[in-house]
């Protein structure tokens, strides 16, 4: 049996109409008509008013949860076998003790073959690898066995399914990396790995800014040789530097990992990160400027911006993003936070145009939250100009 085999036969009443999909959150609309969340959340934000399978005019937009419909279809994932799915569930435990046996040639045609199975977007399926336990065994074999340059094919391979998996179920069991051994085969893969490799050890770290893997955060955060690597990347401004800069985030959600971010030069790494963004058509500047911001509770993070060639410059070049409102707001919130500390910061901005892009933001259609820091930031510069001579 292939994949192509192990079609999952959904009953019609349990696909939502837009997607086509078994419903995940289905909810009614007031025509009677369900749907499941996302796709009608979709539907909406586009402009469309009406329900989309019987074209009325909807007068009344909300959504109601259709709790009876979303418990039939609780029990009938937990009853997949009884449905006529037992193929799927069959062919899945194959692959999974495939995984388990020693030749090697054989697991990666499983991961092949898992890779396209958990691309196929399917509830069903993916409540299968849920229940059979993929995504610990995959963990197991990344992290479980010694650092090898000759496994390095199938290393990209787990990780990737690693990847796909994550979002499906809970993240408990990435708590196996506080093991000292596999917590070294992580910083050892880290920083022998290929791009694909580091690619998918910064989504794992991403990953771990939950309450559930708190500790496994804390214990990556303190390791001064991964927080160095992971800033080179973003250094890089290549399409890892993307995956990077949310690690780091997620890295420096918790205090104690801050200054060990700090000391890593992870200030200067997102300054030229951000200061790359001109160049780039997609960019994740919003969450380069979340970093900033988580560090700025630091005095040594403060002195390292104000410190940076273009630190100063580069905040108040993104004061006015005509696209990007989340940016605007926090290069206020970050200026305000300097330049109420440093007059040479003060001097800095302004000397860098900050006085013309807030009135720039001002006049825009920027929320009012952003608008009242912007009008806050200019009132200080202000008062600061007419209360200290300025310095040369």
């Amino acid at each position: 049996m292939n994949e192509a085999q192990i079609e999952i036969t959904i009953p019609h009443l349990f696909r939502c109409p837009i997607s086509l999909d078994l419903f995940e959150d289905p909810v009614t609309l007031s025509t009677g008509q369900t749907y499941d969340r996302s796709s009608i959340e979709k539907w909406f934000s586009a402009g469309n008013l009406t329900c989309p399978v019987t074209m009325q005019k909807l007068r009344d937009p909300s959504i109601v949860p259709n709790h009876t419909l979303r418990h039939l279809i609780d029990q009938w994932l937990q009853l997949g076998p009884q449905f006529g799915n037992s193929a799927t569930i069959d062919y899945l435990a194959a692959l999974k003790h495939t995984l388990e046996s020693p030749q090697l040639e054989n697991k990666l045609q499983a991961l092949e073959k898992i890779t396209v199975l958990s691309d196929e977007y399917c509830s069903f399926r993916k409540s299968c690898f849920h229940q059979l336990s993929f995504l610990p065994l995959l963990l197991e074999l990344v992290f479980g066995t010694e650092f090898s340059n000759c496994h390095m094919k199938f290393t990209e391979l787990a990780l990737s399914c690693i990847i796909k998996l994550l979002p499906l179920v809970s993240m408990e069991p990435l708590n196996m990396i506080k093991d000292e051994s596999k917590l070294t085969t992580f910083l050892l893969l880290f920083e022998k790995g290929t791009s694909s490799v580091k690619t998918s050890l910064c989504h794992l770290i991403d990953s771990t800014a939950s309450p559930q893997t708190e500790e496994v955060c804390h214990m990556l955060g303190q390791s001064q040789k991964l927080v160095r690597e992971i800033v080179v990347l973003v250094r890089q401004g290549c399409e890892v530097s993307k995956v990077a800069i949310k690690a780091m985030l997620a890295l420096c959600s918790l205090q104690s990992n801050r200054d060990n971010l700090v000391r890593a030069g992870a200030i200067d790494g997102v300054i030229i990160y951000i200061s790359g963004c001109e160049t780039r058509q997609k960019n994740l500047a919003p969450f380069a400027m979340a970093v900033i911001k988580n560090l700025l509770v630091l005095e040594s993070a403060k002195e390292a911006l104000v410190n940076h060639p273009c630190g100063v410059a580069t905040l108040v070049k993104m004061v006015f993003r005509v696209c990007n409102q989340e940016c605007s707001e926090s290069a206020v919130g970050i200026l305000a936070i300097v330049c109420r500390d440093f007059g040479r910061a003060r001097d800095e901005a302004i000397g860098a145009g900050v006085l013309t892009q807030l009135l720039f933001l001002l006049q825009s259609q920027c929320g009012p939250k952003t608008k009242t820091k912007a009008r806050m930031l200019l009132k200080l510069l202000r008062s600061k100009w007419i209360e200290e001579p300025k310095q040369v």
